[in-house]
């Protein structure tokens, strides 16, 4: 099978798309097939196992880590494209890259599918502050169902997020396929090493927080738990590991919440060791976003024998579905604080977490979710063969 990937961010953005697209393209390679993304040229970019066209991109004003690709570049490719004899164009963000890749498949002669991996209507409005709330979750809800009813299929990382869009009056043919994890990749890490790095002691209490530092992931409430940990565990550490617009304003609440010594800020870290590293190093990992479509990094740190505390919202429920390895708390301060300092107090409780959050990890293979993916593929270009071709019109 031979597929085309578009995509308004990949590596080096950090993002949770940037893996999701990662993930499936190397999985795909490593079962024979081909795999071309099209994607923002940023510099430097690290070698992958698949083909990469990387089209100039201007910034985006309200976001300065986002590019936007430059349609006539893509056009450009045209030519190149359509020699390699495509099945299927899988489009992966709802900018640019939507309406480039709808443009593609047409002129390919391809379906095309497209995954749906943020909850824009909580969303946008933290980015267009000086627009009403209500009315960006409005135009955000009619820009999804435009969207999704213009491609052949849907792919939909977890059945919340489908439940939505079906409810926003989404009717496109979707299947709920999230994103598996490398389960070697996230098998082994050095914690020791990454607190030596950072001049923490062995015996420190740590917490671990991994995500881009962006309004939606809901931080500051994690913060704002710190404080109340803190009162039980005083020399408790929450390592926040990630970059994004809300890093002043989380800096600033930080000072103002007396949490300077017991936070420290990573920016982002590579997949390379030190991620994992960074991940093992906590006693426990910490999430209470309320927007994610999965929650890719609760199932690295799992991976890895981490124990989580996290609200179950969206995405995040499914993956935690059962309890195993977490313990699940309420968006209440106190709850989930007292979640906290139960797992750093309670070194049995830790241990049992751990063994169960590498058991549940391994449901979640990349290669058992890659295949899905390419059965979901041969599904679409099946029904696209069936079709009937347009009646001729006589001339």
């Amino acid at each position: 099978m031979r597929v085309l990937m578009i995509s308004d961010v990949y590596f080096p953005r950090v993002t949770g798309v940037s893996t999701s697209i990662q993930t499936f393209a190397r999985e795909f390679v490593g079962k024979g097939h081909e795999v071309t993304l099209i994607a923002p040229e940023y510099g430097q970019s690290d070698p992958e196992p698949f083909d990469i066209l990387r089209i100039p991109s201007r910034y985006l004003l309200i976001d300065p880590e986002d590019r936007i690709l430059k349609p006539r570049q893509i056009r450009r490719q045209d030519t190149d494209l359509m020699r390699r004899g495509f099945d299927l164009v899988h489009i992966q963000t709802p900018f640019l890259a939507h309406y480039s890749g709808l443009g593609l498949a047409k002129r390919l002669g391809v379906p095309v599918v497209e995954s749906y991996h943020t909850f824009f209507e909580q969303y946008l409005h933290h980015y267009v502050p000086f627009v009403p709330a209500a009315w960006m979750q409005r135009a955000a809800r009619y820009f999804s169902v435009a969207q999704c009813n213009a491609v052949d299929a849907l792919a939909v990382p977890s059945q919340a997020m489908l439940d939505i869009l079906k409810g926003y009056g989404v009717r496109t043919p979707a299947s709920v396929i999230p994103t598996g994890i490398e389960l070697v990749q996230f098998s082994q890490g050095d914690g020791s090493r990454f607190r030596a790095r950072h001049d923490i002691p062995p015996e420190r209490p740590v917490l671990v927080h991994v995500s881009r530092l962006a309004f939606e992931k809901n931080i500051d409430f994690v913060l704002r738990t710190l404080v109340r940990i803190k009162t039980q565990v005083p020399d408790v550490l929450l390592v926040i590991v990630g970059e994004g617009p809300a890093q002043p304003q989380l800096a600033a609440l930080i000072q103002t919440l007396g949490l300077a010594g017991n936070t420290l800020f990573t920016g982002y870290l590579n997949r390379d060791g030190s991620l994992e590293d960074c991940y093992c190093a906590g006693d426990a990992f910490v999430f209470a976003s309320r927007t994610e479509t999965q929650g890719l990094v609760l199932l690295e740190a799992m991976a890895l024998g981490v124990p989580v505390v996290s609200t179950a919202v969206m995405g995040t429920k499914e993956v935690l579905a059962g309890g195993l390895g977490s313990l699940i708390a309420e968006e209440d301060e106190a709850d989930f604080a007292a979640k906290a300092v139960r797992l750093l107090t309670d070194q049995p409780l830790r241990e049992q977490l751990s063994r169960e959050a590498v058991q549940h990890a391994r449901s979640w293979s990349a290669p058992a979710l890659a295949d899905r993916m390419l059965t979901f593929y041969a599904e679409v270009i099946e029904k696209r063969l069936d079709q009937p071709l347009p009646a001729q019109i006589p001339v």
